[in-house]
């Protein structure tokens, strides 16, 4: 009889915590506040923003964090969007990035916090626009004028050296339903300084040392340490 009671209270719990695990749960996820199946925890992503374009693999290793793989690629194009000490240039974004992160929610709701690392084999490609300073159509460099004649097509390439950098981003990820949400977030990769190659095609003597000056000074420039990241999508829970 002893026996039977024990196999009854432990049928009788079990009954019970497999009701309890069975029912969809009220709680914290990536879409925020919705209820999800604790034998669902997987979610898909699609972003894009800064660092490109691309998606992302969730799952919820509890309720107050994910892991979240993704990919962002493609190429975007910006114009006037750079300028070091007067000079500007248009940029255009060739992007390869792929990014682990943990997203923690630590006040239980929407906000989240990244921390992460990503592989990034980004090359940036910048083309010089003459101003008006000196007279039109030239370049300042430290100072000094210089035509656009005297420099010629402006162009040159920005690339990273560290190719697996960390991240810290934060973020809301607000429901909409119980199974879909939106998505956004800002952070910074840091990269440290980048290689930078600058050339004039028709420069020389001054104002081709002028030039090479700028490379060095885009180069040692410590706001190119951090690569912003500005991104917003739509989540889908499953």
């Amino acid at each position: 009889m002893k026996t039977l009671r024990v196999l009854a209270i432990t049928a009788a719990v079990l009954a019970t915590t497999g009701t309890a695990m069975a029912e969809d749960q009220v709680v914290v996820t990536d879409e925020g506040v919705g209820t999800f199946s604790f034998f669902k925890p997987f979610g898909v992503r699609v972003e894009a923003g800064t660092t490109g374009y691309g998606g992302a693999l969730i799952y919820s290793a509890s309720p107050n964090a994910d892991i979240v793989v993704g990919y962002n690629g493609g190429d975007i194009s910006w114009s006037n969007d750079l300028s070091v000490d007067g000079v500007t240039y248009d940029l255009e974004q060739e992007n390869n990035t792929s990014y682990v992160n943990a997203q923690l929610r630590p006040f239980a709701n929407s906000f989240h916090v990244a921390l992460g690392v990503a592989y990034t084999d980004n090359e940036y490609a910048v083309t010089g626009v003459p101003n008006g300073d000196g007279g039109v159509g030239s370049y300042k460099f430290d100072g000094q004028d210089f035509t656009a004649a005297e420099v010629g097509t402006l162009t040159g390439t920005v690339k990273y050296k560290n190719d697996i950098v960390p991240y810290v981003g934060i973020g809301f990820s607000p429901a909409i339903t119980t199974r879909f949400g939106l998505f956004g977030q800002v952070g910074a990769y840091y990269t440290g300084n980048p290689d930078v190659k600058l050339i004039g095609s028709n420069a020389t003597g001054d104002a081709a040392d002028a030039i090479a000056r700028e490379e060095r000074k885009l180069a040692d420039d410590d706001s190119f340490k951090f690569q912003p990241v500005a991104k917003v999508g739509a989540t889908l829970r499953f």
